[in-house]
């Protein structure tokens, strides 16, 4: 690198390091990965020294590009605004993966705006195991009093709070360069994730052109609901990149063809479905999530719930999906009763939700060092503590009766010696439903599918 560099290594142990290099050795505490938080101090202690602060993992490649990038976007932003990085890995054959995006992470599409040469957005993971300040942005950050804390968790854990504490803490907010998204890319060494979580350079590339698009647009859309809990690290947060649910999508009546997704995120699911000949629209989380699966023919309708349902008015559909929708709305049941007139007689409403998340979310915690909420609500988590019963309720007073309950395991995890043992206590559960004033017409012309009545 053209810049003079000091660097320090922070170690539980003593290590050979080269002369040119300084290793600091301590512990902030006796958890093994609070280690990370021992760069505040030293920080602090040489904030008169330096005009640039990087802090890294010791797996992450920092070039000289990335560092000119950050001093040429910085000029463009707002006083309380940083540029930052993505991790990105690399597979044998070249292909890209990129692991920030996985979970309930996505581009905040309001986030979206041109900043002379550039064009930025947020992404809501704020974790890239690295990050840049000036000292300028060091010195706030310290005065924020949210910089120089102790070890903590909360959104992210141990080692990943000490690394997104300028952004989660001090008042800054992270910026992603789309524009020139390869400047600000940063290779994550032991390209571990490739195959196990992240999305490729393909579906990247995809979510960047329609944040590009919005950019151009004189207003920013709105993301149709929000699907983050505020529980300790998100917990029960919908997954954007939800794998294909076989095992759900099985109990779609066969005869059902027209067929309805609320809250699309990703569409692998939908996607299925178009393979299997079904003519889906979907209504989506949001215009950048659902980019890839649009362009792969799955008809979007946009927009807030009740312009969708004005957008569709016309149609009816076999099936509604609501896979794990309900439990982030406010009033769930007035969601269902706004779309099950949309059913043609006879159709059905799928619903997935997670099976008494404040239970299970407090068997999590009883070794965490107490839990962060003392009463549970929807107020006060964003989800609600759906359960079987739950959903009945909501059934009956949106017009729905419950013709078949599931509980199934999660689609992450199974195999795990944790699920084999989750399983028992079923973490999803899984509702068919259908409209009360057409079930009596449904018996009369047909049979229950077979398929529906099959175990999962």
């Amino acid at each position: 690198m053209q810049f003079d560099v000091d660097v320090v290594v922070l170690s539980d142990i003593e290590k050979a390091v080269p002369p040119a290099v300084e290793c600091l050795v301590g512990l902030p505490t006796k958890d093994p990965w609070s280690l990370p938080f021992l760069h505040k101090k030293l920080f602090l202690d040489r904030l008169n020294l330096y005009d640039l602060f990087i802090y890294s993992e010791d797996d992450i490649l920092i070039t000289e590009e990335n560092i000119r990038a950050f001093l040429d976007v910085k000029s463009f932003l707002k006083e309380n605004e940083i540029a930052g990085f993505l991790r990105v890995e690399y597979g044998p054959d070249g292909e890209r993966n990129f692991p920030e995006a996985h979970g309930h992470f996505r581009w905040d599409c309001e986030s979206v705006t041109v900043r002379g040469r550039y064009t930025l957005a947020h992404f809501t993971n704020e974790h890239s195991a690295c990050y840049i300040l000036t000292q300028q942005q060091l010195a706030k950050a310290i005065a924020s009093g949210g910089f120089l804390v102790a070890p903590h968790e909360g959104e992210y854990d141990l080692l990943c709070s000490a690394a997104t504490d300028p952004y989660t803490q001090c008042g800054f907010r992270k910026f992603i360069a789309i524009s020139h998204i390869e400047k600000f890319w940063v290779h994550h060494l032991p390209n571990k994730y490739i195959g196990h979580f992240g999305v490729d350079q393909h579906e990247l590339g995809s979510q960047i052109s329609a944040l590009l698009q919005i950019a151009s647009r004189e207003q920013r859309p709105c993301p149709l609901l929000n699907t983050e809990s505020s529980l300790w690290h998100k917990m029960y947060s919908k997954d954007f990149y939800e794998p294909i649910r076989n095992d759900v999508l099985s109990l779609i009546p066969k005869s059902a063809v027209r067929i309805l997704s609320i809250g699309s995120a990703s569409g692998a699911s939908e996607l299925r479905l178009l393979e299997m000949g079904k003519r889906v629209v979907a209504v989506p989380l949001d215009d950048v999530i659902s980019s890839k699966s649009a362009a792969r023919g799955l008809q979007m309708v946009s927009g807030d719930f009740d312009t969708a349902r004005a957008k569709i008015a016309s149609m009816r559909f076999d099936c509604i999906l609501f896979l794990n929708v309900l439990q982030f709305v406010h009033r769930p049941e007035h969601l269902l009763r706004l779309f099950v007139d949309s059913l043609a007689p006879g159709g059905a409403v799928l619903i997935t939700t997670p099976n008494r998340p404040y239970v299970r979310y407090r068997w999590r915690r009883k070794d965490g060092g107490g839990l962060h909420y003392r009463r549970l609500s929807f107020e006060t988590t964003g989800i609600h503590n759906t359960s079987t019963s739950v959903i009945r309720s909501w059934c009956v007073e949106s017009g729905l009766t419950m013709e078949r309950t599931l509980k199934v395991a999660s689609p992450r995890t199974n195999g795990s010696k944790q699920n084999r043992l989750s399983s028992l206590f079923a973490p999803d559960v899984v509702v068919l439903a259908r409209r009360l004033d057409n079930l009596n017409e449904y018996k009369g012309s047909k049979k229950n599918d077979r398929n529906a009545s099959e175990p999962v």
